[in-house]
């Protein structure tokens, strides 16, 4: 069986906005500034792209002991040894990745209702990804902004950790976890940084202050 995650420091990889810097370059500068999960977010790509950047992710996170993560695609999380997947309401259920990822490897579910968040503890999601708590203009889909109630809210409905997502800064992570969140999961916090490195390690200190506190 899987042990629990940490999901305090959720680094997502977008190469899309990170100052030319590869989705390889993004998962070492976080898990050198101390994230605790990593997601390969990389849409678009050929499968056997996305595959080995995975693999190559996994080793790094592997030896680290980060846990790595890649979103949506199920098939490409198993055949690139990542630790689990992620999936959204419009992506393979959470039922059906369950099955497929099997007992070993974690399972993160996107919710945004009490509903969904139930029905995603029910199919067997190890924790919750909600937000986008605030604006963000990372995600077109993301929808309008839930806040930290929401984070209140869902976090009283299911037993799992919810990973607070969408529009967090070194700035305002601290608010998140103190509204409920295990975690925060950011992007452009790190992958617009100067230095990828610091931003992570700063962004460590406020989440690790805001949980003992």
């Amino acid at each position: 069986m899987r042990p629990r995650g940490d999901w305090r420091v959720y680094v997502i990889t977008g190469e899309e906005r990170s100052r030319g810097r590869s989705h390889v370059e993004v998962a070492a500068a976080a898990v050198r500034g101390g994230a605790t999960a990593v997601q390969l977010r990389m849409k678009g790509a050929p499968a056997r792209t996305i595959v080995e950047t995975a693999r190559r992710i996994a080793a790094m996170c592997r030896e680290a002991g980060v846990a790595f993560i890649v979103n949506d695609r199920v098939d490409v999380a198993i055949a690139g040894e990542a630790d689990g997947a992620h999936v959204g309401q419009d992506d393979l259920p959470a039922a059906a990745a369950r099955g497929l990822l099997g007992a070993g490897r974690w399972l993160g579910v996107s919710a945004a209702t009490v509903e969904e968040a139930r029905d995603a503890e029910r199919a067997g999601a190890d924790y919750l990804g909600v937000g986008a708590v605030y604006p963000t203009g990372t995600k077109a889909d993301a929808g309008a902004p839930v806040g930290l109630g929401r984070i209140a809210e869902l976090r009283r409905a299911s037993s799992l950790p919810v990973v607070g997502i969408g529009g967090i800064t070194i700035a305002n992570a601290a608010a998140v976890i103190r509204a409920g969140a295990a975690g925060v999961a950011v992007i452009t916090a790190i992958t617009l940084a100067d230095d990828m490195v610091k931003a992570t390690q700063r962004l460590r200190e406020q989440v690790d202050a805001a949980l003992q506190g």
